[in-house]
């Protein structure tokens, strides 16, 4: 006795069922009739068949077949579907919500504290001396976009609008 390959088992089932051509249920049919093994194991189907047949409940849907198939069918495919994750905010993140406006209100409130009630004596561009013994030299470079201005005490010497005495060579 042999012994029977998974493939020529489910040969044998689909012979049973009647689901084979008939090139293929000719091959069966000779292997029936020389292998025994082959004919038992076609009686064991047959025998768990008919059990099988036997004891089936037949249940009779509401629906048609279609219908009650393509209610599976989106089921399935609702359930296929990635389910939103929800993220509970961390305290950072909740700290920000509430950081961020009040931050954007202090910057306004202190440029308008600035612009409406700031000095309006110092404003750009204005210089003002604290003694009369203090001179100021003003240089502005348009190419470079930038103005310098010297600060200079009028009793030094050297930046005085009195010529420097003559120097006088060491003997």
């Amino acid at each position: 006795m042999s012994r029977m390959d998974f493939d020529a088992q489910l040969k044998l089932q689909a012979y049973l069922d009647g689901e084979l051509s008939e090139a293929e249920a000719r091959q069966v049919a000779k292997l029936l009739a020389q292998d025994q093994e082959a004919v038992l194991l076609l009686g064991e189907l047959r025998n768990t068949r008919q059990a099988i047949k036997g004891s089936e409940a037949i249940v009779q849907l509401p629906e048609s077949r279609e219908f009650y198939w393509s209610k599976i069918s989106r089921e399935i495919e609702r359930l296929d579907q990635p389910q939103p994750v929800e993220h509970k905010p961390s305290f950072i993140s909740r700290l920000q919500r509430f950081l961020v406006p009040v931050t954007g209100g202090v910057a306004v409130a202190v440029f308008l504290g600035i612009t409406l009630f700031g000095n309006s004596a110092t404003t750009l561009g204005e210089t003002e001396l604290a003694t009369e013994d203090m001179g100021a030299i003003t240089f502005r470079s348009e190419s470079e976009g930038m103005t310098t201005v010297w600060l200079y005490d009028r009793g030094d010497s050297e930046l005085s609008d009195e010529p420097a005495p003559d120097s006088v060579e060491p003997q």
